[in-house]
């Protein structure tokens, strides 16, 4: 199977610049690109999301700079707060983690994108805020293609009724599907997860019932081997920022020391 080309993982020089950003905005850009036409494909199919976690607004203000327009939170609260902080930039947001339903009404007041759907209870509290704002929202359902108790997602073999069931909250825009892969350096079993994910898509699609059908797949660790497998979104947060001065386990439960890198 293809490889991804070099200069396309870890390590993750911090960018401290609109030149750095830049650069490695071009670098990542180029990565997608080589990984596309590995397998037939164009880079223009894959959306960049760079993801901002952790990093400190006046950085977030360089990547706005370098070209950055949509950027993803895995917390509900650091976006709406960075939302918030820095309402004056040509910025939207996409919510890429978990969301409690208590947090409902800040994704449906701020987030442009929600992409990680795992239960009714979430599109129930999702479309009664979104109504009552009167908007809709563009979701990707969560899927658990590892199988791994840490991780959020749907179980694979539920999500066929799940996705059934999303036509009744009328202001969810079911995008696609998205997932985590395993957290480990064994590249097949990186792509088995990816593989999964654009199988479920396919059987999805069939039935008309996950929209573009887009797959939301691939990390700083792992985008090359998911553009690859057919992601049209990756979520980029190290190789575009820098590394992280945490360590993965401390937003992955469940990671360890030594596994690939988180967004």
């Amino acid at each position: 199977m293809p490889k991804e080309s070099a200069g396309c993982s870890a390590p993750y020089p911090e960018a401290e610049s609109v030149a750095d950003f830049v650069r490695h905005l071009d670098e990542v850009r180029a990565c997608i690109a080589a990984a596309a036409e590995r397998v037939g494909r164009t880079g223009a199919e894959v959306r960049l999301l760079p993801v901002s976690k952790t990093v400190p607004e006046e950085r977030i203000r360089l990547a706005v700079a370098a070209g950055c327009r949509t950027l993803g939170e895995n917390k509900v609260q650091e976006a709406k707060r960075e939302w918030r902080n820095l309402s004056e930039l040509p910025l939207t947001w996409s919510v890429i983690g978990h969301l409690q339903t208590n947090k409902a009404r800040d994704v449906a007041a701020f987030a442009g994108e929600f992409q990680a759907l795992d239960s009714l209870r979430a599109a129930e509290a999702l479309d009664r805020r979104l109504q009552a704002a009167g908007r809709g929202l563009d979701v990707y359902v969560q899927v658990n293609t590892s199988a791994e108790d840490s991780k959020y997602g749907l179980p694979p073999d539920e999500l066929i009724g799940f996705l059934k069931k999303l036509p009744q909250y009328g202001a969810l825009r079911v995008q696609g599907l998205m997932t985590l892969a395993v957290f480990t350096s064994d590249t097949e079993r990186v792509r088995s997860c990816f593989r999964m994910l654009r199988g479920l898509r396919d059987q999805g699609r069939e039935l008309g019932l996950v929209g573009p059908g887009g797959l939301s797949m691939g990390m700083s660790g792992d985008y090359g081997t998911a553009v690859e497998e057919g992601a049209t979104v990756v979520r980029v947060g190290q190789a575009l920022f820098g590394a992280r001065s945490l360590p993965d386990r401390h937003f992955w439960p469940g990671v360890t020391t030594g596994e690939r890198s988180a967004p």
